[in-house]
């Protein structure tokens, strides 16, 4: 578990005392605490939790509210607790992308089950959009060495290999990226065009 960092975001502070007892016993660390929804969104931003334990009915701003904006400035993954289930919360948590929701009052294994693979899936996401990213950039670098190697093959009558050579010298004695080389022809040319 290696101590993750909790916030805890409830208006009963004897609530917030007992969860924070059974989280610190079952090995996480509560880093902060909150009576209100944008008390608890200032404190995830400048404490930086693993995981956000939220009321959904907070003060102020809501603990959905909260979990959208977390979802979306990709702060930490939430999990909302809810006094009981009404018609429609479900649904407002899917689009809140709330990572759990439990029904107070809460045993320790359905906590630890939910915190758990609140921080497990939400580390896959990050890990799946970080490699999604690394694609995309990777495709774009391609095409803009294909693109430098049409406008070399053109303009100065090389062939594929000659011009892709010539690209990776350039690369390697500037010692600066492929990219940055096709970039750098793609500009030159359109300047001249």
């Amino acid at each position: 578990m290696a101590e993750q960092r909790i916030v805890l975001v409830d208006s009963d502070a004897t609530w917030r005392k007992s969860i924070k007892a059974v989280l610190t016993k079952l090995g996480y660390w509560v880093v902060g605490e909150a009576a209100d929804g944008l008390s608890g969104l200032k404190l995830v931003r400048s404490r930086q939790p693993d995981l956000l334990i939220i009321e959904a009915g907070v003060p102020g701003m809501d603990g959905l509210e909260v979990a959208r904006i977390l979802h979306e400035d990709k702060l930490a993954p939430v999990v909302v607790l809810v006094s009981s289930m009404s018609p429609g919360l479900l649904e407002k948590a899917k689009e809140a992308r709330v990572s759990a929701l439990l029904t107070k009052p809460v045993d320790e294994s359905t906590l630890l089950s939910a915190v758990e693979l609140a921080l497990a899936n939400y580390q896959e996401i990050i890990k799946l959009e970080s490699q999604v990213q690394e694609l995309k950039e990777a495709l774009e670098t391609r095409k803009l060495v294909e693109k430098a190697k049409g406008i070399l093959m053109e303009t100065l009558g090389l062939t594929e290999a000659e011009a892709f050579r010539r690209m990776q010298k350039s690369s390697m004695d500037k010692r600066i990226s492929m990219r940055q080389v096709a970039e750098a022809i793609i500009l030159a040319h359109n300047l001249k065009s």
